[in-house]
């Protein structure tokens, strides 16, 4: 029997790789400056969606006048205090549990932090324009009423350079913003100096999140 054959653990003869092969596997893809986000759908929290829901409108109602900031062509509450408001006691205790875990895992081994939130409602056309979330440890958004044509979040590519790129989609070394869908339950956590912006709303119906950040204590 002639050749050099090389046995691996279950005693099967491997056949030599060519030079070839050996120049093709001795590449190793490096993933350099990764920038990680977290989903979470409460689903388990539904049956609260409809009191949740009328609660958000008896404060618009109660408030007018929206507080501005990014939303344009919508309302969003001047006060960030939703989540300690006895009705949302539930949801405050599942969006501490998801900022716990992306916190950990960002380098925070005993996650301490207050949580402010506060209501984004867009009307027909209604969006976000391109921001941050500047002096908070992480953002979030959890959507509560996601109707057909719901506007997308949008992430900008953190890279300034990658703009030059020749590439363009999610190839490697390519320049591609990232869209996330909304829908109703998902929760959607990310670092807060990531540039994001929402796309127009195409419903009568509104799109309702309520957004948040947790901030160092």
């Amino acid at each position: 029997m002639s050749g050099n054959y090389q046995f691996g653990a279950g005693l099967m003869p491997q056949a030599p790789k060519t030079p070839q092969q050996d120049r093709v596997l001795s590449v190793e893809p490096v993933n350099l400056f990764p920038t990680r986000i977290w989903q979470s759908r409460l689903t388990n929290l539904a049956p609260h969606f409809p009191a949740w829901v009328a609660a958000v409108e008896a404060m618009r109602a109660a408030q007018p006048v929206a507080a501005g900031r990014s939303n344009r062509l919508g309302w969003n509450s001047a006060e960030k205090d939703v989540f300690d408001r006895p009705a949302f006691t539930e949801l405050q205790a599942a969006i501490r549990a998801c900022c716990d875990f992306a916190l950990r895992q960002m380098g925070m081994a005993q996650p301490n932090y207050r949580l402010e939130s506060w209501v984004n409602i867009h009307d027909r056309g209604g969006f976000n324009f391109l921001h941050m979330h500047d002096g908070c440890l992480l953002s979030g958004a959890f959507y509560l009423q996601v109707p057909p044509g719901s506007g997308n979040l949008v992430f900008r590519d953190p890279r300034p350079g990658v703009i030059n790129s020749p590439f363009k989609g999610p190839n490697a070394n390519g320049h591609s913003d990232l869209q996330v869908g909304p829908e109703a339950g998902l929760v959607v956590l990310f670092p807060n100096w990531l540039d994001h912006y929402v796309e127009p709303h195409e419903n009568d119906i509104p799109r309702i999140a309520l957004s948040f950040n947790a901030l160092g204590r």
